[in-house]
C-alpha cells in the first residue's frame, strides 16, 4: 500500500470514528468498563443525606462535627486489542472486508478509551501471534495501532484464537478489557478463552459476512479456502447444496453463541455491511442495562 493512499485512509477512518465516538461511545464506554475501584479523595462535612458507614471518625472527634469522606474511582484502565489477521480475513462481499470493519472497530473502542484517559494495546495474531504493541495514552498512539491493523502483512494464514489468548494470558498480569476480534473460524479456542474471561473483562467481537452464511445462485463456482489455499468447485444453483452450507453455518454460529453464553461472556455480532458505531453503542447499552439489573 502506497504511503499516500495509506495516510489518506487512515485519516479518513479517524474522521469518521472520531465523530461517532464523540456523538455515541465515549459515555457509553465509561459507563460501562470502570476503573479500578475507588481512591481516597478528601474530607468534607456531613451533610443530611449522607451514609454514615463514610463517616471519617478521626477527623470528626478533632473538629467537634461530622466530616465524611469523600472518594473518586480510580479510572485509567488498560485496554487490549486482540485482533485476527489471518488470510480469511480479508474476505468481503461487501464495501468492505473484514479486515478493515476489525480496523474501523478497533479504532471506535481505542478512541473511546483514550477520550477517557485509557491506556490501549494491540496484539496481532495469525495461527501465531505476529506483533504486539504495548499500551500506552494519545492520538498518535492510536493512530498507529490503525495503521498496523491495516497494513500488517501477518507470516501465517490460518487462524488459532487459542494463541493469541494464550499469548495475552501470559503478557497481561493485571486485569485489562481485552476485545477480541476476530470471524472465530476456528476450533479448540474454548480453554483459552475460559482462562482469559476469568482474569479479564474479555468482549469477543465477531466479523461475519453475508455471503459466509448463505450462498447466492451463481453456478458453477470455483472457490480457493484463503487459509489453506484448497480449490474446489461448488455448484450455487443446488438448493441442497446452498441448504447444506446455509445449516452448518448456523450450526456454527449457535454452537460459538452457547459457548459465550456459558462462559458469561458479553459479545458483539457484526457483518462488514452492518453500521458498526451503532452496533457497539447498541451492545454498551445493553451491558449497561445487565450490569444495572
Amino acid at each position: 500500500m502506497l504511503a499516500k493512499d495509506l495516510i489518506r485512509r487512515i485519516r479518513k477512518l479517524e474522521i469518521r470514528t472520531r465523530k461517532v465516538v464523540s456523538d455515541m461511545l465515549a459515555g457509553q464506554y465509561h459507563s460501562v468498563f470502570k476503573g479500578r475501584g475507588m481512591a481516597f479523595s478528601e474530607v468534607r462535612q456531613y451533610q443530611p443525606g449522607d451514609e454514615i458507614r463514610i463517616i471519617d471518625w478521626n477527623v470528626t472527634a478533632r473538629m467537634n462535627e461530622a466530616y465524611v469522606k469523600v472518594f473518586t474511582e480510580e479510572r485509567e484502565l488498560t485496554v487490549m486489542l486482540l485482533v485476527d489477521v489471518s488470510a480469511s480475513k480479508e474476505f468481503g462481499s461487501r464495501e468492505r472486508s473484514k479486515s478493515e470493519v476489525a480496523a474501523e472497530v478497533a479504532a471506535q473502542i481505542a478512541f473511546s478509551a483514550i477520550a477517557n484517559n485509557d491506556r490501549v494495546g494491540l496484539i496481532l495474531f495469525s495461527d501465531r501471534v505476529e506483533k504486539v504493541v504495548p499500551p500506552r495514552k494519545g492520538r498518535t498512539h492510536v493512530m498507529r495501532l490503525v495503521s498496523d491493523i491495516l497494513t500488517f502483512q501477518p507470516k501465517g494464514k490460518g487462524t488459532d484464537l487459542a494463541a493469541g489468548l494464550t499469548y495475552l494470558s501470559r503478557l497481561a498480569r493485571r486485569k485489562t478489557v481485552t476485545f477480541l476480534i476476530s470471524d472465530f473460524i476456528a476450533d479448540g479456542y474454548e480453554p483459552p478463552l475460559r482462562l482469559v474471561g476469568r482474569k479479564h473483562d474479555l468482549v469477543p467481537v465477531v466479523i461475519e459476512d453475508p455471503l459466509e452464511q448463505e450462498f447466492p445462485r451463481l453456478g458453477l463456482v470455483e472457490m480457493e479456502d484463503p487459509e489453506t489455499g484448497e480449490r474446489f468447485v461448488v455448484d450455487t444453483s443446488d438448493p441442497l447444496v446452498r441448504g447444506r452450507f446455509a445449516r452448518a453455518m448456523q450450526a456454527r454460529r449457535e454452537e460459538r453463541r452457547r459457548l459465550f453464553k456459558k462462559l458469561e461472556l458479553d459479545h458483539v455480532e457484526l457483518s462488514t455491511g452492518d453500521d458498526h458505531g451503532m452496533a457497539l453503542v447498541r451492545f454498551f447499552r445493553a451491558r449497561s442495562r445487565r450490569m444495572a439489573a
